[in-house]
């Protein structure tokens, strides 16, 4: 690592809506924004799902470079195929050793401070999975990561026992339904009061899972997901005061980020009675006489056992007639038209890996506001009722993110950046702005418009749409490109 350098707070709030940022609600990332550049075109990757997204985010990379092609996934490389869900870190770490080190098909941020001799650290309250996904190889460069819930996800040992002898044990976990405050708060003064005082990383997640879970459980503005939102703000104030007191005159640059929206279901459907019904004999993983196994989640991953061109067809045309399908992909035939009529290559979304499903789908969307006011609205199969935030789809409001850079990096205090940037574009902005090379493997771009190092007009920004038809069933994928650098703008269908 260069003498002298800057480092990095990334403030993670999962789940986030841009748009619920308001002065009322979130007073201290309204500070931020003050101080520093809201990125107003900002977005994340599909699928919009968290395990997909904050491997983008230290990867500086999508979907088809880093691997984590969903929250859950079938693994067709073992004998026989076995469903990975990835909120589990031990079956994380099991998959790193099983794949020589493979997990990822691209470096992470914190291999490559690594490499150059600095430091990541992660303090995070959301899955173990998710936590551990943050830096997967902490333990092998002892590097920290402490988990808000989770011991087994946290390393190393010794700093997790010297936080808790002054902070308290871990927080309990609780219901799904109820809000954990004091993991938040827990996690916040651990980076307070011990990792950045006694450590000093080069760079820093500080991630709060929430409002995610509460946007699940009781929808995305409802009162108990908004005193949520509220409570995390206030820990980041706590953040804010500390930035402003001492942080940002020691270089410390600071990011606020969330790794996708949220949207409102609103009509339960379920895909294997359907594919069922079509002559499938679906499940939701591999096992004897099934032939498609349809991933449990918001995103639409079908596997088959036999993926033929004329079974990856017959699949297309069962789901293409449901009212609830939305874009389809599948893989690539040409530059833009998947391997069967009606898609389009996944290529196009970026997820073209040899873990992608043979048939994605996002869920049908629309832009219909529900009770609370919030535009965007999506067919669901959760089991929870209407009414609830879902993500993983490719409706605006899913994939709008929020983005806030501050610090002697971004000079350009209480500016907003109507330039399209994306979740995979601050980890080679980081890279750049320490010094070290940005890897062939990172599709995201350095900021140097908000640095100040280039201008946005330097951009040729213009927008891409792919349509593709199936009978009475159309989808229109639209992309926008920012110089060399593309990011999903949105997806829709409509028909039969």
């Amino acid at each position: 690592m260069p003498e002298s350098h800057p480092s990095f707070l990334i403030v993670s709030f999962d789940g986030l809506r841009p748009d619920l940022v308001s002065p009322e609600l979130t007073p201290h990332l309204c500070r931020l924004q003050n101080l520093g550049v809201t990125l107003s075109e900002h977005r994340t990757v599909y699928p919009s799902e968290t395990r997909s997204s904050f491997p983008s985010l230290v990867t500086g990379a999508t979907t088809d470079k880093h691997g984590m092609v969903g929250n859950k996934y079938v693994d067709r490389k073992t004998c026989p195929p076995r469903y990975i869900d990835t909120s589990d870190t031990g079956l994380l770490r099991r998959l790193d050793r099983e794949s020589g080190g493979r997990l990822m098909s691209a470096p992470t941020l914190g291999e490559l401070l690594a490499r150059s001799g600095g430091s990541l650290a992660v303090l995070a309250t959301n899955t173990s999975g998710t936590t551990r996904l943050f830096h997967h190889k902490a333990e092998d460069v002892n590097h920290i990561r402490l988990s808000g819930h989770y011991r087994q996800a946290c390393t190393p040992e010794t700093v997790l026992e010297t936080v808790e002898t002054c902070l308290g044990p871990l927080p309990p976990e609780t219901p799904p339904d109820e809000p954990n405050y004091a993991a938040q708060e827990w996690i916040t003064s651990a980076f307070l009061e011990f990792i950045r005082p006694d450590f000093r990383p080069d760079v820093t997640v500080l991630s709060y899972g929430e409002p995610d879970v509460c946007s699940h459980y009781h929808g995305t503005c409802a009162p108990k997901t908004r005193l949520m939102i509220a409570h995390c703000d206030g820990q980041f104030g706590r953040v804010m005061d500390w930035w402003e007191a001492e942080g940002r005159q020691a270089g410390v640059q600071l990011i606020a980020v969330s790794d996708h929206g949220h949207i409102t279901g609103h009509t339960r459907v379920c895909v294997m009675d359907d594919l069922q019904t079509a002559g499938f004999s679906p499940a939701p993983a591999p096992g004897p006489d099934i032939d498609v196994v349809v991933v449990p989640g918001q995103v639409g991953a079908l596997y088959l056992t036999d993926p033929t061109v004329n079974r990856i067809e017959k699949l297309v045309e069962a789901v293409t007639v449901q009212p609830w399908c939305g874009p389809v992909f599948t893989a690539p035939k040409n530059g833009t038209k998947g391997i069967i009529s009606g898609t389009l290559g996944r290529h196009l979304v970026f997820a073209d890996h040899h873990r992608a499903p043979d048939v994605y789908f996002a869920f049908r969307a629309d832009d219909r506001v529900d009770p609370h006011g919030l535009v965007g609205g999506t067919y669901h199969e959760h089991d929870r009722g209407a009414g609830l935030g879902v993500h993983g789809g490719l409706h605006p409001r899913e994939l709008a993110a929020l983005g806030i850079v501050a610090g002697t990096c971004f000079p350009a205090a209480g500016a907003i950046s109507k330039t399209p940037t994306g979740i995979c574009d601050f980890a080679p902005t980081i890279l750049s702005l320490l010094g070290l090379t940005i890897p062939k493997s990172m599709t995201g771009r350095a900021l140097d418009e908000v640095t100040g190092t280039a201008s946005s007009s330097d951009l040729n920004i213009r927008l891409e749409t792919f349509v593709a038809r199936l009978g009475k069933y159309r989808q229109v994928l639209q992309r926008i490109r920012a110089g060399t650098t593309c990011y999903i703008k949105s997806g829709t269908a409509e028909g039969p």
